[in-house]
C-alpha cells in the first residue's frame, strides 16, 4: 500500500471542515477554469492563423516567382513554362504544386457604375481544391486548352458594388496601348474577407490575358508555388531562388502581405501573455490551498512526526493532495473546454464580423498535440509550484504542531 497516497486520500476525502472542503472546489475550479481558458485560447488561435493563412495562401500560393524588372508599371514581364523549375518541380520534395498565372488590370463597366478591377488569369494547371473553399457560388471557368473562355468568377464585394449577379455579362476595359475590351460571363462568386483580394481581383482564364498581351502559349506572368504544410518556407525560399533563372525573383507571400502576418503574429503574442497570467493565478491559488491544508492539518503532522515519519513521508503526503486535486481539475477543464470546442466546432454558435475578422465565425483547429502539451505543462508547473508550501513541513516542531490550534 501507498501510504503518503492513501492519507492524502482520506485527508481529501474527509467530511470534516466545511471550510476546506470549499477550498478544495476553489481549487480544482480554479484549475479546471484556467486550463479551459487556455485550451479554448491556442485552439481558437490555431483556428484563425489557419483560416486566414489558408485564405491567402489559396489565392496566392506560398511563394511566387516572376520575372526582375526596374519597371513600376503594373504590366508583368513574361517568363517562360519551359524552364527546368517549372517542368522538374516534383523534384522538390517540400513543393506540393506549382502554377502559372498572369495578371491584368482594367475596367469593369456596367450602366451604372465604373470600377478597376486586375483579372487574375489561372490555366488548366490551375489547382482549385486550394480555392474552392472560397467559392461561395457557381462554378470555376471552363478552361480549354486550344481556346480561350471569357467565363470569369469575381468576388462578393464586387457583385455588390457593381450589382453584378450569377450569369450576367459585363465589359472589361484593359489598360494597354491600343485599348482593347472583352466582354466576360460572370460564372462564379468567391469570398475571402480579405480587402486586398475581394476588393479587386476577378478571376479569368490566362489565355485570353496572353492573347491580350500577344504573349506565346508558354509565357506567365509568375509561378505561384505551393508548399506541403511541413516544409519550412524561409529554407524553400533559398533552395527556389537558387533552382529557378537568373534574370527571376522569388517573393514569399508573408512579404508580399505582411499586414495579415504580422496580425497573427501580435494576436499570439497577446494570448501567451495572457495565458502566463492565467497559469500563474492557477499555481497561486494551489500554493495557498496547499498552505491552508498544512495549517489544518498541522496537528496531524506533530502526530506523525511524533511517531517518527520522516519529513520526506508527510511531504509526499502533501504532495499527493495537491496532484489529486490538480488531476480532478485537468479532467473538468478538458470536458469543459473540448465540449466547448466541439460545439463551436460543429454548430458556430459564436459569429464574428467579417470586415475586422476576415471570417464570419469562430474557428476551432483541432491540435491534440498541443492539447496534451498543455496539460503536461500545466501538471508540471503546479507540481513545482507544490515544493513552496511543503518545504515549511520539514521546519514544523512536533510539540508544538501538536498543540497548534
Amino acid at each position: 500500500m501507498n501510504l503518503p497516497d492513501f492519507i492524502a486520500k482520506r485527508t481529501i476525502n474527509s467530511k470534516t471542515g466545511q471550510f476546506s472542503a470549499s477550498i478544495y472546489k476553489i481549487a480544482i475550479s480554479s484549475i479546471a477554469i484556467g486550463l479551459g481558458i487556455m485550451l479554448l485560447a491556442l485552439l481558437i488561435l490555431g483556428g484563425f492563423q489557419k483560416t486566414i493563412k489558408d485564405k491567402v495562401y489559396s489565392f496566392a500560393g506560398h511563394m511566387q516567382v516572376t520575372k526582375y524588372t526596374l519597371s513600376n508599371s503594373f504590366d508583368e514581364s513574361p517568363i517562360s513554362t519551359e524552364t527546368d523549375f517549372f517542368q522538374n518541380h516534383k523534384n522538390f520534395p517540400f513543393i506540393d504544386h506549382v502554377q502559372g498565372i498572369a495578371y491584368k488590370a482594367g475596367l469593369l463597366k456596367t450602366e451604372e457604375a465604373v470600377e478597376g478591377v486586375v483579372i487574375k488569369g489561372i490555366g488548366v494547371d490551375y489547382d482549385s481544391t486550394n480555392f474552392k473553399s472560397n467559392l461561395i457560388e457557381g462554378r470555376f471557368p471552363k478552361l480549354e486548352t486550344d481556346s480561350y473562355t471569357t467565363e470569369i468568377i469575381i468576388s462578393k464585394e464586387i457583385s455588390k458594388l457593381l450589382k453584378l449577379e450569377m450569369g450576367q455579362k459585363v465589359i472589361m476595359y484593359f489598360v494597354q496601348n491600343p485599348p482593347r475590351y472583352r466582354q466576360l460571363e460572370i460564372v462564379g462568386i468567391y469570398e475571402t474577407g480579405l480587402e486586398d483580394f475581394d476588393e479587386r481581383i476577378i478571376i479569368g482564364d490566362i489565355k485570353m490575358i496572353q492573347r491580350l498581351n500577344d504573349w506565346s502559349d508558354d509565357q506567365v506572368g509568375s509561378y505561384e508555388v505551393f508548399l506541403n504544410d511541413d516544409a519550412d518556407e524561409e529554407e524553400a525560399e533559398s533552395v527556389v531562388f537558387d533552382a529557378v533563372e537568373a534574370d527571376h525573383f522569388v517573393n514569399l507571400t508573408n512579404k508580399k502581405y505582411p499586414q495579415y502576418f504580422e496580425w497573427l503574429e501580435l494576436l499570439k503574442q497577446n494570448v501567451q501573455l495572457f495565458l502566463a497570467l492565467i497559469l500563474f493565478v492557477a499555481c497561486f491559488n494551489m500554493v495557498a490551498v496547499i498552505f491552508i491544508l498544512t495549517m489544518e492539518r498541522t496537528p496531524m503532522i506533530g502526530m506523525l512526526k511524533s511517531m517518527g515519519a520522516q519529513n520526506r513521508l508527510i511531504r509526499k503526503v502533501f504532495l499527493m493532495s495537491g496532484l489529486r486535486l490538480t488531476f480532478k481539475g485537468l479532467l473538468w477543464g478538458n470536458l469543459v473546454a473540448i465540449g466547448a470546442a466541439v460545439l463551436q466546432y460543429y454548430f458556430h454558435l459564436i459569429p464574428l464580423d467579417q470586415e475586422n475578422y476576415y471570417m464570419d465565425f469562430v474557428p476551432i483547429l483541432w491540435d491534440f498535440r498541443m492539447i496534451l502539451g498543455l496539460n503536461l505543462l500545466v501538471l508540471i508547473v503546479v507540481l513545482i509550484s507544490l515544493f513552496i508550501p511543503v518545504w515549511f513541513i520539514a521546519r514544523m516542531k512536533p510539540i508544538k504542531a501538536i498543540r497548534f490550534d
